[in-house]
């Protein structure tokens, strides 16, 4: 009997041992696990996930639980905001079902911009975590969650999937999780408030032309803001805005947004709305009261001067001193012609630039409907269009030098002479092939005018394109105009050849700048092939035209250029100093770096891109930039568009830019950043980071 006691109160320790060890092992467990429902799938759509968490922070004064939900989406997918846009279907949860449950309030960070089939959209890809607060009626009494949650995820296509939620949980027995709440807060961040830096926001609605004019004032001041428009009324939910058309004037910008709506003719007024601002890392919510005002218009044709103006500046670029040689040739050759065949020829070469410059943008407005990248000079990112362009200027050089020449019928001779046209058709090209070399240099106010058309509707971006064209054809335009320009010149004579072979050879240059862009498409073995294949055929064809002794000049050029070429990238760190440690392009880096105190210097460049290596050689590779560059409290940062990057385009695109050079400085006093000129100097970039740092 004896044993038999003894054997119970061993039993019953164990069991008090046992049960206070279990104990603490769930207490453990609550403090590392959050309650939730886990990651939910869809076997018949299994292109986004989602994952619903209680993070045990209860708040017993306002009777509230905090959770969030964490969507994932495969790559190519995205879902929407609470106000969608045009299109899609916004996120919803019913909870009819749930016990000792109020509401629930649904916190929203504010959404990237999706455009496909000029249909604009409003949302979010790949991974979102929406923060939500639930209002629960008896703290002490159990709450059982029972929710569908209905979210559209979308590509090409859209498919809306169900998700049942289901969680049961006493809030005074819940205990606060350390992840979750972190992932709580992060969420929390990036959800636009009430700030006290936005003041004087009013929203004006024009009924005559369907237009709202927001007004805030920012304390620090604008550099790239987004607005967003939505709110609860039955008018502001029917109503569609288009992306705004944002100005701004010192610490006051002005968005103007077109307003339309499925339903009838829109009303906004009186109307309560939401204003989300966006910009940069800055973001904030307001609202207002829509009252009567009237739109004021953009000023357009202060735009088209500057496309003019921009235009105008291409002729002088580096990018377009290779077609010098075609324009001046033009010049030599209408020294014998009449005064009517010469303003036909040029107004052929202005039709030409015209032509392209609308081929351009229609190439970019099929672009823009279809919700691909745009952008300045692109197709320069295009290893067929680089092999295509090496072609034609090598053809171009080698007619030049008077290697081959293209032969007419005596009928197509005939009838071209009977027409006055004397191959006007060959100047319409010789503008077009102009304005394609052209396009991988930004010009001052070329990005302006170039940002602006690409933002705007597409019959503007059209007008503002041939603005473009006007000003890169005024010189020819000028010469048609006044032909004893081109009459005042010396008489031909052999002169003439050797200015032709001259610029033959700049364009053969060319040729070989051309060729080496093809670095990024083709392996090295490729290029050394093509190019001995065609400058071997080049130098016979000289032999049989010039004689031994011009091939042998041409060949030691040729030979000249290569082992310089090759010397230089040898050797380039002994002529140049060493690049500063460049890192990748990071928007979260940015902020990171920024908020520990540090100065960011953003460079974004392209091999093709002239102007960005006028910069670097000219500016950032120079004393007393270069040292600055390398200080220990700056980050260098660059993003490299040689080839398609999204990354760096999406960065444009947040920026208001669509072509490189880009360069703007990030600090402690500019967290929304300095943007720098296109044309670098070495003042602006000093001022910036100074600036940017606090000094």
């Amino acid at each position: 009997m004896r044993k038999f006691n003894t054997l119970l109160h061993m039993a019953a320790l164990l069991c008090i041992v046992f049960g206070s060890t279990l104990s603490l092992n769930t207490h453990a467990a609550g403090l590392d696990t959050a309650l939730s429902t886990g990651w939910m799938t869809d076997q018949t759509h299994p292109y986004i996930k989602t994952n619903f968490v209680i993070i045990g922070q209860v708040d017993k004064q306002t009777k509230t639980v905090a959770a969030y939900l964490e969507v994932e989406l495969d790559e190519g997918w995205h879902t929407y905001w609470r106000s969608p846009g045009e299109g899609g279907i916004a996120p919803k949860m019913t909870w009819d079902n749930s016990t000792n449950l109020h509401h629930i309030d649904w916190f929203w960070s504010f959404p990237e911009h999706f455009s496909l089939l000029n249909i604009n959209t409003l949302g979010y890809k790949r991974h979102i975590t929406f923060p939500m607060v639930l209002h629960v009626e008896e703290l002490s009494k159990p709450v059982a969650l029972n929710a569908t949650l209905t979210i559209s995820s979308c590509t090409s296509i859209c498919v809306l999937t169900d998700f049942p939620i289901k969680i049961s949980f006493v809030p005074n027995d819940l205990i606060s999780n350390d992840k979750a709440m972190l992932t709580y807060a992060r969420a929390m961040s990036k959800v636009p408030k009430d700030s006290p830096l936005i003041e004087n926001v009013e929203a004006k609605w024009d009924k005559t032309q369907s237009k709202l004019i927001v007004t805030a004032n920012h304390q620090i001041g604008w550099t790239h803001p987004d607005v967003l428009v939505d709110g609860k009324s039955d008018q502001i939910q029917d109503a569609t805005f288009s992306k705004p058309d944002i100005d701004i004037k010192g610490q006051t910008l002005t968005a103007t947004f077109s307003v339309s709506s499925w339903m009838d003719e829109p009303n906004l007024l009186n109307e309560n709305i939401f204003l989300s601002f966006k910009d940069g890392s800055f973001i904030a919510e307001k609202a207002a009261l829509v009252t009567a005002g009237q739109a004021i218009h953009k000023p357009i044709a202060h735009m088209m001067l500057l496309a003019l103006v921009g235009g105008l500046i291409l002729n002088v670029m580096p990018c377009v001193f290779p077609v010098l040689g075609m324009k001046l040739g033009s010049v030599i050759e209408a020294r014998g012609l009449e005064k009517r065949q010469i303003r036909f020829q040029f107004l052929a070469s202005s039709t030409g630039i015209l032509l392209s410059f609308w081929l351009i943008a229609l190439c970019l407005m099929l672009l823009k409907v279809t919700g691909s990248a745009i952008g300045w000079g692109i197709q320069f990112q295009n290893g067929w269009f680089l092999g295509a362009m090496f072609i034609i200027t090598t053809l171009f050089g080698a007619n030049m030098l008077g290697l081959f020449e293209i032969r007419l019928s005596s009928n197509t001779n005939t009838w071209m002479a009977s027409k006055g046209d004397n191959s006007y058709f060959g100047h319409i090209i010789q503008g077009m092939f102009a304005t394609l070399l052209a396009t991988p240099c930004s010009a001052p106010f070329l990005g302006t005018a170039v940002a602006f058309a690409l933002a705007t509707d597409i019959p503007t971006m059209f007008v503002i394109f041939t603005a473009l064209a006007i000003g890169m054809a005024l010189p020819w335009i000028l010469v048609s105009i006044f032909p004893s320009i081109a009459l005042a010149l010396p008489k031909p004579g052999i002169w003439m050849n050797k200015v032709k072979y001259l610029f033959g050879a700049m364009m053969l240059i060319t040729s070989i700048w051309l060729l080496s862009l093809l670095k990024s498409h083709l392996s090295e073995v490729w290029l050394y092939v093509a190019s001995m294949m065609v400058f071997g055929a080049m130098l016979i064809r000289v032999w049989q035209v010039h004689g031994y002794r011009h091939a042998v000049i041409l060949g030691s050029i040729i030979t000249g250029l290569t082992i310089g070429a090759s010397f230089l990238n040898q050797n380039e760190s002994k002529l140049l100093p060493p690049e500063p440690a460049w890192e990748a392009l990071s928007t979260q880096a940015i902020n990171d770096y920024v908020s520990a105190g540090n100065v960011v210097f953003v460079d974004l460049t392209a091999d093709w891109c002239v102007t960005c290596k006028a910069n670097k050689l000219g500016v950032l590779l120079r004393e007393p930039v270069y040292s600055t560059l390398l200080s220990d409290n700056l980050v260098p940062m660059r993003g490299d568009w040689t080839v398609p990057s999204k990354k760096v385009t999406t960065f444009l695109q947040d920026h208001g830019r669509f072509g490189v050079p880009f360069n703007i400085v990030y600090g402690p006093n500019a967290p929304a950043g300095i943007e720098l000129p296109v044309i670098l100097t070495e003042d602006a970039v000093l001022n910036a980071i100074k600036k940017a740092g606090g000094q």
